[in-house]
Protein backbone atom coordinates (compact mmCIF):
# COMPACT_ATOMS: atom_id res chain seq x y z
CA UNK A 1 0.00 0.00 0.00
CA UNK A 2 1.29 3.46 -0.87
CA UNK A 3 1.25 6.09 1.86
CA UNK A 4 0.96 9.65 0.73
CA UNK A 5 2.89 12.27 2.65
CA UNK A 6 1.01 15.35 3.80
CA UNK A 7 1.53 18.33 1.50
CA UNK A 8 3.44 20.18 4.25
CA UNK A 9 5.96 17.35 4.50
CA UNK A 10 6.45 17.30 0.73
CA UNK A 11 7.20 21.02 0.79
CA UNK A 12 9.71 20.63 3.63
CA UNK A 13 11.48 17.76 1.84
CA UNK A 14 11.63 19.75 -1.37
CA UNK A 15 13.21 22.68 0.47
CA UNK A 16 15.79 20.41 2.09
CA UNK A 17 16.66 18.83 -1.24
CA UNK A 18 17.11 22.25 -2.80
CA UNK A 19 19.45 23.27 0.00
CA UNK A 20 21.91 20.46 -0.74
CA UNK A 21 21.88 20.70 -4.54
CA UNK A 22 25.22 22.22 -5.67
CA UNK A 23 25.02 25.67 -7.20
CA UNK A 24 25.19 25.81 -10.97
CA UNK A 25 28.53 26.82 -12.45
CA UNK A 26 27.18 30.27 -13.26
CA UNK A 27 26.57 30.84 -9.53
CA UNK A 28 30.13 29.94 -8.51
CA UNK A 29 32.41 32.87 -7.69
CA UNK A 30 36.15 32.20 -7.59
CA UNK A 31 38.39 34.87 -6.13
CA UNK A 32 41.97 35.36 -7.32
CA UNK A 33 44.23 37.57 -5.19
CA UNK A 34 47.79 38.09 -6.43
CA UNK A 35 50.70 39.97 -4.88
CA UNK A 36 50.60 42.61 -7.63
CA UNK A 37 49.05 42.94 -11.08
CA UNK A 38 52.26 44.09 -12.79
CA UNK A 39 54.76 41.23 -12.32
CA UNK A 40 54.58 38.99 -15.44
CA UNK A 41 54.33 35.94 -13.17
CA UNK A 42 51.04 37.17 -11.73
CA UNK A 43 49.82 38.43 -15.09
CA UNK A 44 50.20 34.89 -16.41
CA UNK A 45 48.57 33.49 -13.29
CA UNK A 46 45.53 35.70 -13.89
CA UNK A 47 45.49 34.61 -17.54
CA UNK A 48 45.40 30.97 -16.47
CA UNK A 49 42.58 31.59 -14.00
CA UNK A 50 40.59 33.65 -16.53
CA UNK A 51 40.87 30.99 -19.20
CA UNK A 52 39.82 28.13 -16.93
CA UNK A 53 36.94 30.16 -15.40
CA UNK A 54 35.55 30.87 -18.88
CA UNK A 55 35.95 27.23 -19.89
CA UNK A 56 34.05 26.04 -16.82
CA UNK A 57 31.47 28.83 -16.89
CA UNK A 58 32.23 30.32 -13.48
CA UNK A 59 32.79 33.92 -12.42
CA UNK A 60 36.34 35.06 -11.59
CA UNK A 61 36.81 38.10 -9.35
CA UNK A 62 40.43 39.31 -9.40
CA UNK A 63 42.28 41.49 -6.89
CA UNK A 64 45.93 42.39 -6.29
CA UNK A 65 48.13 44.18 -3.80
CA UNK A 66 49.34 47.63 -4.81
CA UNK A 67 52.96 46.53 -4.41
CA UNK A 68 54.73 43.35 -3.38
CA UNK A 69 54.33 43.22 0.40
CA UNK A 70 50.95 45.01 0.53
CA UNK A 71 49.01 42.90 3.03
CA UNK A 72 46.16 45.35 3.71
CA UNK A 73 44.86 45.32 0.13
CA UNK A 74 44.73 41.53 0.27
CA UNK A 75 42.84 41.63 3.58
CA UNK A 76 40.27 43.94 1.99
CA UNK A 77 40.00 41.67 -1.06
CA UNK A 78 39.23 38.62 1.09
CA UNK A 79 36.59 40.54 3.03
CA UNK A 80 34.98 41.60 -0.27
CA UNK A 81 34.92 37.99 -1.48
CA UNK A 82 33.38 36.77 1.78
CA UNK A 83 30.64 39.38 1.41
CA UNK A 84 30.09 38.37 -2.24
CA UNK A 85 29.57 34.70 -1.32
CA UNK A 86 32.64 33.34 -3.10
CA UNK A 87 33.02 29.55 -3.16
CA UNK A 88 36.79 29.65 -3.27
CA UNK A 89 39.75 32.00 -2.95
CA UNK A 90 43.11 31.55 -4.68
CA UNK A 91 45.78 33.74 -3.12
CA UNK A 92 49.50 34.47 -3.44
CA UNK A 93 49.99 36.06 -0.01
CA UNK A 94 52.09 39.19 0.36
CA UNK A 95 52.61 38.38 4.03
CA UNK A 96 52.13 34.67 4.59
CA UNK A 97 51.68 35.04 8.37
CA UNK A 98 49.83 38.36 8.71
CA UNK A 99 47.09 37.29 6.27
CA UNK A 100 46.21 34.14 8.26
CA UNK A 101 43.54 35.65 10.60
CA UNK A 102 41.61 36.92 7.57
CA UNK A 103 42.06 33.58 5.79
CA UNK A 104 40.54 31.96 8.88
CA UNK A 105 37.45 34.16 8.53
CA UNK A 106 37.02 33.02 4.94
CA UNK A 107 37.33 29.35 5.83
CA UNK A 108 34.91 29.78 8.74
CA UNK A 109 32.46 31.14 6.17
CA UNK A 110 32.75 27.86 4.21
CA UNK A 111 35.07 29.19 1.51
CA UNK A 112 37.79 26.93 0.09
CA UNK A 113 41.14 28.74 0.33
CA UNK A 114 44.08 27.69 -1.84
CA UNK A 115 47.48 29.36 -1.55
CA UNK A 116 49.20 29.70 -4.93
CA UNK A 117 53.01 29.76 -5.21
CA UNK A 118 53.61 31.07 -1.66
CA UNK A 119 52.60 28.82 1.28
CA UNK A 120 50.96 30.36 4.32
CA UNK A 121 52.54 30.26 7.76
CA UNK A 122 51.55 27.71 8.92
CA UNK A 123 50.95 25.88 5.64
CA UNK A 124 47.73 24.29 6.91
CA UNK A 125 46.17 27.72 7.41
CA UNK A 126 44.96 27.17 3.82
CA UNK A 127 42.89 24.21 2.68
CA UNK A 128 45.56 23.49 0.07
CA UNK A 129 48.67 24.95 -1.57
CA UNK A 130 49.35 24.74 -5.31
CA UNK A 131 52.97 25.69 -5.87
CA UNK A 132 56.37 25.15 -7.32
CA UNK A 133 58.60 23.18 -4.99
CA UNK A 134 60.41 26.42 -4.18
CA UNK A 135 63.05 24.70 -2.07
CA UNK A 136 63.86 22.40 -4.99
CA UNK A 137 63.91 25.39 -7.36
CA UNK A 138 66.57 27.02 -5.19
CA UNK A 139 68.44 23.76 -4.73
CA UNK A 140 68.67 23.22 -8.51
CA UNK A 141 70.34 26.57 -9.18
CA UNK A 142 72.58 26.15 -6.12
CA UNK A 143 73.77 22.76 -7.33
CA UNK A 144 74.27 24.13 -10.84
CA UNK A 145 76.34 27.05 -9.53
CA UNK A 146 78.52 24.81 -7.38
CA UNK A 147 79.21 22.41 -10.27
CA UNK A 148 79.84 25.28 -12.70
CA UNK A 149 82.37 26.96 -10.39
CA UNK A 150 84.11 23.64 -9.69
CA UNK A 151 87.21 24.17 -7.55
CA UNK A 152 86.43 27.90 -7.32
CA UNK A 153 83.28 27.14 -5.28
CA UNK A 154 85.37 26.79 -2.13
CA UNK A 155 86.42 30.45 -2.39
CA UNK A 156 83.24 31.91 -3.82
CA UNK A 157 81.92 35.31 -2.75
CA UNK A 158 78.14 35.09 -2.88
CA UNK A 159 75.54 37.86 -2.94
CA UNK A 160 72.05 36.85 -1.78
CA UNK A 161 69.35 39.03 -3.31
CA UNK A 162 66.15 38.17 -1.45
CA UNK A 163 62.57 39.45 -1.65
CA UNK A 164 61.96 41.24 1.65
CA UNK A 165 62.83 41.29 5.32
CA UNK A 166 59.59 39.54 6.29
CA UNK A 167 60.86 35.98 5.75
CA UNK A 168 58.00 35.20 3.37
CA UNK A 169 57.87 31.43 2.83
CA UNK A 170 58.63 31.47 -0.91
CA UNK A 171 61.57 33.80 -0.25
CA UNK A 172 63.07 31.64 2.49
CA UNK A 173 62.49 28.37 0.64
CA UNK A 174 64.33 29.53 -2.49
CA UNK A 175 67.13 31.13 -0.47
CA UNK A 176 67.75 28.13 1.77
CA UNK A 177 67.31 25.69 -1.13
CA UNK A 178 70.03 27.52 -3.05
CA UNK A 179 72.37 27.37 -0.05
CA UNK A 180 71.78 23.66 0.43
CA UNK A 181 72.40 23.03 -3.26
CA UNK A 182 75.67 24.95 -3.00
CA UNK A 183 76.67 23.00 0.11
CA UNK A 184 76.26 25.76 2.71
CA UNK A 185 74.67 24.91 6.07
CA UNK A 186 71.70 26.97 7.25
CA UNK A 187 71.25 27.44 11.00
CA UNK A 188 67.54 28.32 10.88
CA UNK A 189 65.68 27.13 7.74
CA UNK A 190 62.84 29.57 8.41
CA UNK A 191 64.98 32.72 8.49
CA UNK A 192 67.05 34.25 5.69
CA UNK A 193 70.61 35.10 6.66
CA UNK A 194 71.01 32.62 9.51
CA UNK A 195 73.99 30.91 7.85
CA UNK A 196 77.51 31.72 9.08
CA UNK A 197 79.56 30.59 6.07
CA UNK A 198 82.19 33.22 5.19
CA UNK A 199 81.49 32.78 1.49
CA UNK A 200 78.24 34.73 1.90
CA UNK A 201 79.06 38.38 1.16
CA UNK A 202 75.68 39.46 2.47
CA UNK A 203 71.92 39.60 1.96
CA UNK A 204 69.87 42.51 0.64
CA UNK A 205 66.23 42.85 -0.42
CA UNK A 206 64.87 43.62 -3.88
CA UNK A 207 61.04 43.70 -3.60
CA UNK A 208 61.23 41.29 -6.53
CA UNK A 209 61.74 43.99 -9.15
CA UNK A 210 64.52 45.27 -11.39
CA UNK A 211 65.12 48.54 -9.56
CA UNK A 212 65.37 46.68 -6.25
CA UNK A 213 67.79 44.16 -7.77
CA UNK A 214 70.04 46.95 -9.03
CA UNK A 215 70.04 48.77 -5.71
CA UNK A 216 70.67 45.60 -3.68
CA UNK A 217 73.54 44.58 -5.95
CA UNK A 218 75.12 48.03 -5.66
CA UNK A 219 74.90 47.83 -1.87
CA UNK A 220 76.53 44.42 -1.69
CA UNK A 221 79.29 45.33 -4.15
CA UNK A 222 80.23 48.23 -1.91
CA UNK A 223 80.53 45.79 0.96
CA UNK A 224 82.37 43.08 -1.03
CA UNK A 225 83.77 44.03 -4.47
CA UNK A 226 85.01 40.46 -5.06
CA UNK A 227 81.49 38.98 -5.45
CA UNK A 228 81.51 36.34 -8.20
CA UNK A 229 78.15 34.57 -7.68
CA UNK A 230 74.72 36.18 -7.32
CA UNK A 231 71.58 34.40 -6.17
CA UNK A 232 68.36 36.28 -6.97
CA UNK A 233 64.80 35.65 -5.77
CA UNK A 234 63.43 36.13 -9.31
CA UNK A 235 64.38 37.17 -12.82
CA UNK A 236 63.42 40.88 -12.63
CA UNK A 237 65.78 41.18 -9.65
CA UNK A 238 68.42 39.28 -11.66
CA UNK A 239 68.10 41.76 -14.53
CA UNK A 240 68.68 44.67 -12.14
CA UNK A 241 71.64 42.93 -10.51
CA UNK A 242 73.21 42.39 -13.92
CA UNK A 243 72.93 46.10 -14.74
CA UNK A 244 74.74 46.96 -11.50
CA UNK A 245 77.46 44.41 -12.28
CA UNK A 246 77.83 45.71 -15.82
CA UNK A 247 78.19 49.29 -14.58
CA UNK A 248 81.37 48.33 -12.70
CA UNK A 249 82.71 45.92 -15.31
CA UNK A 250 81.92 42.73 -13.37
CA UNK A 251 79.26 41.32 -15.69
CA UNK A 252 81.63 38.91 -17.48
CA UNK A 253 83.17 37.23 -14.46
CA UNK A 254 80.11 36.82 -12.24
CA UNK A 255 77.54 34.03 -12.32
CA UNK A 256 73.90 35.06 -11.82
CA UNK A 257 71.23 32.48 -11.00
CA UNK A 258 67.51 32.91 -10.49
CA UNK A 259 64.01 31.43 -10.33
CA UNK A 260 60.92 32.12 -12.48
CA UNK A 261 61.00 30.91 -16.08
CA UNK A 262 59.37 34.00 -17.56
CA UNK A 263 60.14 34.62 -21.24
CA UNK A 264 62.24 37.76 -20.51
CA UNK A 265 64.27 35.72 -18.01
CA UNK A 266 64.78 32.81 -20.39
CA UNK A 267 65.91 35.30 -23.05
CA UNK A 268 68.46 36.53 -20.49
CA UNK A 269 69.67 32.95 -20.11
CA UNK A 270 70.10 32.80 -23.88
CA UNK A 271 71.99 36.13 -23.80
CA UNK A 272 74.31 34.91 -21.03
CA UNK A 273 73.00 37.44 -18.48
CA UNK A 274 71.55 34.69 -16.27
CA UNK A 275 73.54 31.47 -16.06
CA UNK A 276 70.65 29.26 -14.98
CA UNK A 277 67.08 29.66 -13.82
CA UNK A 278 64.46 27.35 -12.35
CA UNK A 279 61.25 27.55 -14.37
CA UNK A 280 57.89 27.41 -12.64
CA UNK A 281 54.41 27.24 -14.13
CA UNK A 282 52.02 29.95 -12.84
CA UNK A 283 49.33 29.37 -15.46
CA UNK A 284 49.03 25.75 -14.31
CA UNK A 285 48.83 26.78 -10.64
CA UNK A 286 45.92 29.10 -11.30
CA UNK A 287 44.00 26.89 -13.75
CA UNK A 288 44.28 23.89 -11.41
CA UNK A 289 43.14 26.15 -8.57
CA UNK A 290 39.98 27.16 -10.42
CA UNK A 291 39.26 23.51 -11.24
CA UNK A 292 39.63 22.64 -7.54
CA UNK A 293 37.16 25.34 -6.47
CA UNK A 294 34.59 24.17 -9.02
CA UNK A 295 34.96 20.58 -7.82
CA UNK A 296 34.56 21.74 -4.23
CA UNK A 297 31.40 23.64 -5.17
CA UNK A 298 29.95 20.51 -6.80
CA UNK A 299 30.99 17.78 -4.39
CA UNK A 300 32.57 19.34 -1.30
CA UNK A 301 35.83 17.52 -2.12
CA UNK A 302 39.06 19.34 -1.27
CA UNK A 303 42.31 19.01 -3.27
CA UNK A 304 44.84 16.34 -2.38
CA UNK A 305 48.56 16.87 -1.80
CA UNK A 306 51.36 15.47 -3.91
CA UNK A 307 52.55 12.27 -2.17
CA UNK A 308 55.41 13.01 0.22
CA UNK A 309 54.80 16.78 0.19
CA UNK A 310 52.53 19.13 2.11
CA UNK A 311 51.32 20.83 -1.09
CA UNK A 312 50.29 20.07 -4.68
CA UNK A 313 53.49 20.31 -6.75
CA UNK A 314 53.03 22.09 -10.09
CA UNK A 315 56.58 21.32 -11.25
CA UNK A 316 59.97 22.99 -11.76
CA UNK A 317 62.51 22.78 -14.61
CA UNK A 318 66.15 23.89 -14.68
CA UNK A 319 66.93 26.06 -17.74
CA UNK A 320 70.54 26.67 -18.77
CA UNK A 321 72.75 26.63 -21.85
CA UNK A 322 75.66 25.32 -19.77
CA UNK A 323 74.47 21.93 -18.51
CA UNK A 324 76.39 20.10 -15.79
CA UNK A 325 76.68 16.32 -15.33
CA UNK A 326 74.04 14.68 -13.15
CA UNK A 327 71.65 17.64 -13.20
CA UNK A 328 68.86 17.35 -15.80
CA UNK A 329 68.16 20.63 -17.61
CA UNK A 330 66.69 22.13 -20.76
CA UNK A 331 68.28 24.72 -23.04
CA UNK A 332 67.09 28.30 -23.40
CA UNK A 333 65.68 27.38 -26.83
CA UNK A 334 63.57 24.68 -25.21
CA UNK A 335 62.73 27.07 -22.40
CA UNK A 336 61.44 29.70 -24.82
CA UNK A 337 58.84 27.18 -25.99
CA UNK A 338 57.70 26.63 -22.41
CA UNK A 339 58.02 30.09 -20.86
CA UNK A 340 55.37 32.59 -19.78
CA UNK A 341 55.06 36.37 -19.77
Amino acid sequence: MLHRLPLSSVVVLAMLAASVVPASAADVIVGLITKTNTNPFFVKMKEGADGKAKELGVKLSSFAGKVDGDNQSQVEAIESLIAAGAKGILITPNDSAAIVPTIRKARDAGILVIALDTPLQPTDAADATFATDNFKAGELIGSWAKSTLGDKAAGAKIAMLDLSKNNVTVDVLRDTGFLKGFGIAVKDPKVNGSETDKRIAGHDVTAGNEEGGRRAMENLLQKEPAINLVYTINEPAAAGAYEALKAVGKDKGTLVVSVDGGCPGVKNVKAGIIGATSMQFPLLMASKGVEAVVEFAKSGKKPEKTPGLDFFDTGVQLITDKPVPGLPSKTSEEGLRMCWG
